[in-house]
């Protein structure tokens, strides 16, 4: 894993700002502690700084292809490298057995098609120095980060990190009223806005093509597809996927440099260790718990490891994790909601003493339809099929509106959602599901100011489009879709990668194989979840291996009990926004309504936790920002 950096002329061939480059290199050292290298030439210039994993002698960047003379910088893995190599060695003699060369002198005789050729992870930078051309390249996921803008004076700064950006001095940096209603309503701000004006990500499965002298070209060259053709039984279904997530893992555990896996109480994960344990290697876990009962899983995780006869380290995130904020907010660069990257970097940090790469579970939940949410869509969506929709706001808009929101009562009694999102469209219900905070406190919490600046825009349109754009036919693959190309790479990709990078850490998700990914859009969405339970043909896949009783778990999540720790008397991270003056003086809040929603909380009439900590966050953001 890397970080690359770099300044391009789009205009002419005129010298880079050597200072700026460097700055932004530097700024990505985290990712990159083993090594730092450059390639200037007039107009151009890449920085990279190196994770060395596979190769460790031949695999060092920026690349200097032997076709052409271009030049690669990228961040990422090739998991199939080795059979690629095998087929480019007629053409042209390979140097190395790194993954680096294999990319670099595929792209450089094969064009951009060779991306089609690739499983692996990936943010790529190609330098073709006949055609003075530039070619930036996300993996089709959203695994690997990338950042870019357009400098005043006709220069493409792109980088690995919003950090990077920043630090090069080139780019303006004025918050964008839409990414910041964004971020109040998901927690994150989803491709390809950043929360700067002009600044932007480029988009999981997209190739941005800029020319010296041209327009920009943004292509897209993958997307997810949810076709029910003629399926496997779901007998045979369960074998198929259990060898395919084998493949991906034996893929995936090619590395240089010592290799574990993340392990907590969940299916997922504990799915990985089982098809790490295939090769036979001796086996590092490791987990994080919390001090919280009800949010800890290191019960499970550590008989899943003794099963499997993985060495287990773990650790225990508290109260005192809250200590943490600044540098979580730092190494994210954008604000950022989702209390469990607190854990996240406490896990990785902890991980990175052991290894240097750790394979993950995620992506289990996206495409084997694991979440909660998605029975309860379904069964709005049922509804949604008997009465048509100007009939649903009549009846559920004010009950909506007038039912309370019953946070200390048993779920079946929380109502209130459920009647918001039965007053609205299929696709603006599903919004509402996975919003971080609820809508109505959402908007509740930011400023007339910010309001204005809308000028009518609304964050449900990112799923809405989502959801529209995915050709599929059922609600579950809708959604399912929806979920794989905002909140995986927006929400759950970004906490990895930048937890996991903080440390220098690689992370590898085998569940994201695109091959297994478009092998499970073919199977029938009932293969995934029926009867309100999900990831049936994960769990009926792995139950041999795993056992029944870690298969009949209760899905806990990883998250950090924020409604305990915003109640606390010491160690209270709502504190830090008493004295605070980022988050008052930023013209984002309504500073009456944020401190209404803290008394309201700690007197235990509500539970504004999840609200509460996004303001916290977003301060930490500004204390950290160069605004």
């Amino acid at each position: 894993m890397c970080g690359i950096a770099g300044i391009v002329d789009l205009k002419a061939a005129r010298e880079i700002d050597r200072d700026a480059l460097q700055r932004m290199t530097a700024a990505l050292a985290h990712r990159g502690p083993d090594d730092e290298a450059y390639f200037i030439a007039p107009g151009v210039g890449f920085g990279h700084r190196r994770l060395a994993v596979i190769d460790r002698a031949g695999g060092a960047q920026p690349f200097h292809a032997q076709t052409r003379g271009c030049v690669l910088s990228f961040n990422g893995e090739i998991y199939n490298f080795q059979a690629l190599a095998a087929r480019l060695g007629h053409k042209v003699p390979l140097k190395t057995r790194s993954d680096t060369e294999v990319l670099a002198e595929g792209l450089a005789l094969g064009g951009a098609q060779f991306i089609h050729e690739l499983r692996g992870m990936f943010a790529i930078s190609f330098w073709e120095p006949d055609k003075n051309r530039l070619t930036l390249i996300r993996d089709r996921l959203g695994e690997r980060p990338l950042y870019y803008a357009e400098t005043d004076d006709g220069f493409l700064v792109f980088a690995s990190e919003m950090g990077a950006l920043v630090r090069s001095g080139l780019i303006q940096t004025s918050l964008d009223p839409r990414a910041v209603a964004d971020y109040a309503f998901y927690g994150y701000i989803p491709d390809p806005k950043t929360i700067y004006r002009g600044v932007f990500k480029l988009p999981p499965a997209h190739m941005l093509t800029l020319t010296r002298g041209r327009g920009p070209e943004l292509v897209r060259y993958w997307r997810p597809v949810f076709a029910n053709g003629a399926a496997p039984s779901f007998e045979n279904a369960a074998d198929d996927l259990r060898r395919k997530l084998d493949d991906a893992v034996r893929l995936q555990m090619i590395s240089d440099a010592p290799l574990g896996a993340f392990l907590s109480g969940g299916v997922d994960s504990a799915s990985i260790l089982s098809s790490m344990a295939q090769s036979g290697n001796p086996l590092i876990a490791c987990t994080v718990g919390f001090d919280e009962a009800s949010h800890d899983e290191r019960d499970a995780a550590r008989a899943i490891a003794a099963k499997f006869g993985a060495t287990h380290h773990e650790s225990v995130a508290t109260c005192d994790a809250s200590a943490l904020i600044d540098k979580v907010a730092t190494s994210f660069g954008e604000p950022f909601a989702d209390s469990s990257a607190l854990p996240a970097f406490l896990v990785a940090q902890m991980t990175r003493r052991h290894v240097t790469v750790a394979l993950t579970g995620d992506g289990g939940d996206e495409v084997f339809a694991g979440y909660r949410r998605y029975p309860f869509f379904l069964a709005e969506e049922q509804l949604r099929r008997i009465a048509p929709l100007p009939l649903r706001r009549l009846i559920f808009g004010p009950a909506g509106a007038l039912y309370p929101k019953l946070d200390w009562a048993p779920r079946p009694l929380r109502f209130k959602t459920t009647f918001e999102a039965l007053a609205r469209s299929s696709e603006g219900g599903y919004a509402n599901a996975v919003a971080i905070n609820l809508p109505a406190r959402a908007f509740t919490m930011l400023n007339d100011d910010v309001k204005r600046a809308l000028g009518g825009y609304h964050p449900r349109s990112v799923i809405a489009d989502a959801m529209q754009a995915s050709g599929a036919d059922d609600p579950l693959s809708r959604a399912l879709y929806a979920d794989l190309v905002t909140w995986l790479p927006g929400r759950m990709l970004t906490k990895v990668d930048r937890t996991s990078m903080a440390h220098g850490l690689e992370a590898r998700p085998p569940l994201l194989d695109h091959t297994l990914i478009e092998w499970a859009g073919a199977l029938p969405s009932a293969y995934k979840l029926q009867h309100g339970q999900g990831k049936r043909v994960l769990k009926a896949a792995f139950a041999p291996r795993l056992g029944p009783n870690h298969i009949a778990r209760r899905k806990q999540g990883f998250a950090a009990p924020l409604s305990q720790w915003l109640r606390r008397e010491n160690a209270n991270p709502a504190l830090r926004l008493n004295a605070s003056r980022h988050w008052r003086e930023a013209g984002v809040f309504d500073e009456a309504a944020v401190e209404r929603m803290i008394r309201r909380h700690q007197s235990g009439v509500a539970d504004c936790a999840q609200e509460i900590w996004s303001v916290i966050m977003f301060d930490a953001f500004l204390r950290n920002a160069r605004i």
